[in-house]
């Protein structure tokens, strides 16, 4: 029995027992307090998960809480078809339930919202380690193709919340953590609340030494919210953040270079000097705002608007040539719901609108002569617009048969501004007008089970950084990628909600997919790889074996388990000579199994654990070379004493990496000269304090 398969029927083993356990554990309704209802907001208003007609799994601030908080990654790779990886500190990748082929750095394919606001740009880029995981609250992910009410993308969406909705108070905290590698992190932070007003203000800095030479990273980063309800039925909201981050790039490794010392930055040849001696690096100085003003105009009829807007200085000195750029993005989204009245028969709600944005990147590249800006080599502006329209109707048939039916009509174009080198005899890249339809049905068969069907297009334009990639080559043959995800899946959950069970069964079929390609002088280039059929089942489950706030010497004992089964292939994949139909899918991980617990202890202590196997990934698209399969633990333990009204302290301490594993997380897909891997730290310890009053 291989590792997959062994981690596989645990996990399943796991999720059945954790349903047999919930079963015969069953408890009359009126003597256990009843867990909070899981409640989604990202489909506009507000819906109980279990009757939510798609995929979307959830990231509360309780599990951002037990999280070292240092890092996005543990949380994002708890969720089930959630892949996030960090090349170096600070550098982050996102996947959802797809290749990471696409993005060397960054996000691509997946659309980001920070509130009612894109924080994806108009590009197609998202700048998501600009932030600090501790100014936001909670987060959605919506996994699979949703351009019904999200625009374009063939991955999926994900919905970052600063505000804590329910809070109704005034506090402020302090919180310091130190480790391994020279870590330290600080954050403050405030709510104030008056009248019908409540401002929120975050600031962080976060600095590490990294574990590979030249991988040291520092952000500042300031956050602001302020919400006022101006009467009973309107709120405004204002959100400002600014984000000051600066991180070395040590480059990738042969596997013998990282079997000899994983530590080493990528090192110098005759030919070509290294990341050390190019002082190799990016800056991202990036403001964002927005005002967003919501309004209940009557009792079934509310309307919301959002203006946006952000400006990026990015600087990258990198091994072949000194990058800057400017990009500025202003947008506007707006919608109506309009919900049926209580004495209908058949209850209804229907949401319509439309998002724009542009976004203007000024790119400027210029020899790197050891970290020195020289000679210019190509200069290009390039403004994107993205448009598109969105409606959306649900209802609920019976009492138990709800359905939904979407769609968004998108408009996409590139208009470009080549200022150096010789003239070109292009000005404009328009894609044509592209319909993406979501159909769904949610059948609650009883109070704690519900199944779900959906059919819905994925659509995704290429980004700049594919268009103009860092060969400075303008792409105007490179296609947008679009296809179909068929998908099933069924919630369970107990009387109490202690019990959570979501398994999910989808098919999604990818036609031009893009990938990345490395050239000789490690510039990269983008192409239309044919298609893809990704096959993949998942589930996540959690059960409180003892209910929180029991009174023994365990208070409280939460089991977690995610499983992640992805069956992912090339197909009419034909490259030059080479046919890589049939072939694995790039960067993508056969199964990940997640095995977690939080456990409580009388007198305010308490203990969180997760485990991590990832199956061996392919290095590309060859599948000629993988990286080797590995299993993360990390353990956080720490005493908490929060009560309302009074000061709060959190002291606690951690271990990353438990096991001691050597392995590549952000491995360089599809490199040129074998250079895949991206060392992680082997074992790492941090601790630290919260103060809260």
């Amino acid at each position: 029995m291989n590792n997959i398969t062994k981690y596989t029927a645990i996990s399943l083993v796991a999720a059945i027992l954790l349903s047999i356990t919930s079963a015969f554990s069953q408890t009359p309704t009126d003597s256990v307090q009843r867990m909070d209802e899981v409640v989604v907001r990202g489909y506009i208003s507000e819906q109980p998960i279990l009757k939510v007609p798609s995929s979307v799994s959830i990231i509360s601030s309780k599990a951002l809480r037990d999280q070292p908080g240092i890092s996005m990654l543990p949380a994002f790779n708890s969720v089930p078809g959630i892949r996030m990886e960090e090349r170096s500190p600070g550098s982050y990748r996102l996947s959802i339930r797809g290749s990471l082929l696409r993005s060397p750095f960054g996000v691509r394919n997946v659309k980001v919202y920070i509130d009612d606001f894109a924080l994806t740009d108009a590009g197609g880029n998202t700048y998501l380690n600009s932030l600090d995981i501790g100014s936001i609250n909670n987060i959605e992910i919506l996994k699979g193709p949703d351009g019904s009410l999200f625009g374009a993308n063939s991955g999926g969406v994900v919905l970052l919340n600063p505000f804590d909705k329910r809070s109704d108070s005034s506090w402020a905290s302090a919180n310091v953590t130190s480790g391994s590698y020279g870590l330290f992190q600080e954050k403050i932070a405030l709510q104030k609340k008056w009248s019908n007003n409540y401002l929120n203000v975050n600031h962080s800095y976060q600095t590490s030494n990294g574990y590979r030479e030249h991988s040291s990273m520092q952000r500042h980063y300031g956050q602001v919210g302020y919400r006022w309800n101006y009467n009973k039925n309107s709120q405004l909201r204002f959100l400002a953040l600014y984000s000051d981050l600066d991180y070395q790039t040590p480059g990738g490794l042969t596997i013998a270079q990282f079997n000899a010392n994983p530590q080493l930055a990528r090192p110098s040849t005759p030919t070509v000097a290294g990341p050390v001696a190019q002082k190799a690096r990016i800056e991202n100085k990036t403001f964002f705002g927005g005002l967003v003003n919501e309004t209940l105009l009557s009792q079934n009829f509310r309307h919301v608007l959002a203006l946006f807007g952000s400006h990026t200085d990015f600087l990258n000195p990198f091994i072949t040539n000194y990058e800057i750029r400017e990009e500025g993005t202003l947008g506007l989204r707006t919608y109506f719901e309009l919900v049926s009245r209580a004495n209908t028969g058949i209850r209804w709600k229907w949401n319509a609108g439309l998002e724009l944005q542009g976004t203007n990147a000024d790119i400027s590249n210029f020899n790197n002569n050891r970290g020195v800006k020289g000679n210019q080599q190509a200069q290009d502006d390039i403004f994107s617009r993205q448009f598109f329209y969105f409606t959306r109707f649900s209802a609920n048939l019976t009492e138990k048969l709800t359905a939904e039916v979407a769609a968004s009509l998108n408009y996409f174009k590139y208009e470009f501004d080549k200022n150096i080198q010789t003239p070109t005899s292009y000005s404009e890249r328009k894609f044509d007008p592209q319909l993406m339809p979501r159909f769904a049905l949610s059948y609650q068969l009883n109070d704690g089970m519900a199944i779900r069907t959906s059919i819905s297009r994925g659509y995704s334009t290429p980004t700049i950084a594919e268009v103009r990639a860092s060969d400075n080559k303008i792409n105007t043959k490179l296609e947008s990628e679009t296809g179909w995800n068929y998908e099933g899946g069924v919630r369970l959950r107990d009387r109490t909600d202690r019990f959570w069970l979501d398994a999910s069964l989808f098919n999604y079929r990818l036609e031009n997919a893009i990938v990345r390609r490395v050239n000789a002088d490690d510039t990269e280039f983008y192409l239309n790889a044919g298609g893809t059929s990704q096959t993949g089942f998942e589930t996540q489950a959690s059960y409180w074996l003892i209910q929180p706030g029991t009174k023994r010497f365990i208070s409280g004992l939460q089991l977690q388990n995610s499983y992640t089964l992805s069956k992912y292939y090339f197909r009419d994949y034909v490259n030059v000579t080479a046919n890589y139909s049939g072939n694995r899918l790039t960067g993508v991980p056969r199964g990940v199994v997640i095995n977690g617990f939080d456990l409580r202890i009388e007198r305010n202590f308490y203990v969180f654990a997760q485990h991590n196997y990832t199956s061996k990934i392919p290095l590309n698209d060859a599948n000629s070379l993988y990286a080797e399969d590995y299993n993360l633990v990390h353990l956080k333990a720490g005493w908490r004493k929060a009560k309302v009204g009074k000061a709060g302290l959190d002291f606690y301490v951690g271990i990353d990496n438990l096991l001691d594993e050597n392995y590549s997380l952000g491995n360089d897909l599809n490199a040129f000269g074998g250079r895949y891997f991206n060392a992680a730290p082997l074992r790492n310890f941090f601790g630290g304090v919260k103060v809260t009053l």
